[in-house]
């Protein structure tokens, strides 16, 4: 395990708060990022280049503010989008030396290069072994790998057979997403081999998120059983709120399973359908049973952080009373 000095100083926890669609925004990122957690967020939540400039000044501001020690955030590049909106999305990024990147959703290779100029890490987001390896021969410095229980577009994989399986090919920084419930389950994804971990359920209920008041009280009242895992809104295998569902008028039991151009014909922002994917009906993932209270963004990093500690005195109690091992 092997996480940069540049990424490792100023964390108060391994955490990274996930970058989310229509989530993840200026007040949050910063808010995390002073917390002492790294505050990830998709380049496209800023409407253009010149609001994502602005954005990481005010985030760089904010961070200067505090007297202790404060994370970096880690913008998000989604690669299946305008190759000249990637490209001035990039300019910014280079130009403001951002520590840490994730590249999702296509190959990473045509920003490697830039991004390691200006000296920065760059993480692609994996689903499989396949794209793992491709994204360490274009490359990459880390992996960020995404497994069942995330919430909204999902993996596939039990991550703890995920980790090890990719602990196999890469001996590199690596963050787990998806299912990390709490601080003890952010302390076994450190045991499993993970350098990272990353969340982004519980950083939805936040007062500082851009969801919405229904949105964050039904993620309160939620549960891991109200979770569905669907195709329909997406296309792709995709994590959302049954809750939800069924308050926009549609038959949780009754989904269609479209390709993802027919989905985003039907539930996109320019959709066909009365009801739009993100806005209308709401992504959750395994971990909503965690979610007790909207809580502020430095209380909650309190809270994992008090959880985190716990499972660490209770690892180091299990160890000491462990029996002693034969020898071999």
């Amino acid at each position: 395990m092997t996480l940069p000095a540049s990424l490792a100083q100023g964390l108060r926890l391994p955490l990274i708060a996930a970058p989310m669609l229509r989530v993840s925004g200026v007040e949050l990122v910063s808010a995390a990022c002073c917390a002492g957690v790294i505050g990830a967020f998709p380049t496209v939540n800023a409407r253009s280049s010149q609001e994502l400039d602005a954005w990481l000044a005010r985030i760089a501001a904010d961070r200067d503010r505090v007297e202790r020690p404060t994370a970096p955030p880690c913008p998000n590049l989604i690669m299946r989008r305008d190759p000249d909106a990637i490209a001035a999305d990039l300019r910014v990024l280079v130009r403001h030396r951002v520590a840490m990147v994730i590249v999702s959703v296509g190959s990473p290779a045509a920003v490697v290069g830039p991004l390691h100029d200006a000296g920065c890490r760059v993480f692609a987001d994996v689903a499989s072994l396949r794209h793992a390896e491709k994204a360490l021969a274009a490359g990459v410095d880390g992996l960020v790998l995404l497994s069942a229980g995330a919430g909204g577009q999902t993996g596939w994989v039990n991550g703890m057979s995920f980790v090890r399986a990719v602990r196999g090919i890469h001996d590199g920084p690596l963050v787990l997403a998806g299912g990390i419930h709490d601080g003890a389950a952010l302390w076994a994804a450190r045991v499993l081999g993970c350098d990272l971990g990353m969340m982004g359920t519980r950083f939805i209920a936040t007062p500082e998120s851009l969801a919405s008041d229904a949105y964050r009280r039904m993620l309160v009242d939620s549960r891991l059983d109200d979770v569905l895992l669907t195709r329909a809104f997406t296309g792709l295998d995709t994590n959302m709120l049954r809750p939800s569902i069924a308050a926009a008028g549609l038959d949780p039991a009754a989904l269609p399973t479209p390709s993802s151009d027919e989905a985003r014909q039907v539930f996109g922002s320019e959709g066909s359908a009365h009801v739009r994917r993100w806005v209308d009906v709401w992504s959750a993932g395994h971990t909503v049973s965690g979610v007790d209270a909207v809580r502020p963004v430095a209380e909650l990093v309190e809270r994992i952080d008090a959880e985190y500690t716990a499972a660490q005195r209770e690892t180091a109690a299990l160890l000491a009373s462990a029996p002693p091992r034969p020898p071999p």
